[in-house]
């Protein structure tokens, strides 16, 4: 990529009157801040903070194939299909997450992992959650342990369909689409080799 960055003036415009906590629970903190926006006039914000770190996985067979999971997501009222994820929480170790998450999940168990990206935001309008996803190869299979909120369906196909998914939008998820996007990226460029 040859374009530069432009110059901009990145301090913060937004000036913060009062804040008030107006939920908590173990996973969520939520805000509402009295402010002033960057032109000055008076505002309100909400602010979500998450209290763990957003980690999914790209499980890839040598055989070019890859596990999607797919779930009813009580947030948005809809069946969803998605790489494996879950949460890290704050000061614990991502890897160890991602790969209790890949055995929970899928009741797979990878002997190589290859970070993708880390530091995205998933919804920064409104929320200060990041995200992690990694690539796992090695593949064992062994038995799921699905959370009790969880009623998984594990669904192993080729890459290039849960790839294609995400291009066409069957695929929703952003950490999914992100990582599948990134990941047929780092195939393409030879960081990753189907092993």
């Amino acid at each position: 990529m040859n374009s530069k960055l432009p110059k901009v003036n990145n301090s913060n415009p937004w000036v913060i009157k009062n804040t008030k906590e107006v939920y908590d629970n173990a996973w969520i903190n939520v805000e509402h801040h009295d402010v002033l926006d960057p032109s000055g006039e008076d505002g309100v914000y909400g602010k979500v903070h998450f209290k763990s770190i957003a980690i999914g996985v790209v499980p890839l067979t040598k055989s070019k194939e890859t596990y999607l999971v797919g779930q009813y997501r009580y947030p948005v009222d809809t069946y969803s299909w998605e790489i494996p994820e879950g949460g890290c929480p704050l000061g614990s170790d991502p890897l160890d997450t991602a790969k209790r998450e890949l055995k929970e999940e899928t009741g797979l168990v990878a002997d190589k992992w290859f970070k993708g990206l880390d530091k995205l935001w998933l919804s920064n309008s409104v929320s200060d959650e990041e995200a992690i996803f990694y690539i796992a190869q090695g593949l064992k299979q062994g038995e799921s342990e699905p959370e009790s909120t969880e009623d998984l369906t594990i669904w192993k196909l080729p890459f290039e369909d849960a790839y294609q998914m995400a291009l066409k939008g069957e695929i929703r998820d952003v950490l999914s689409v992100l990582s599948l996007l990134q990941t047929k990226r780092f195939i393409e460029e030879g960081l990753i080799e189907f092993v």
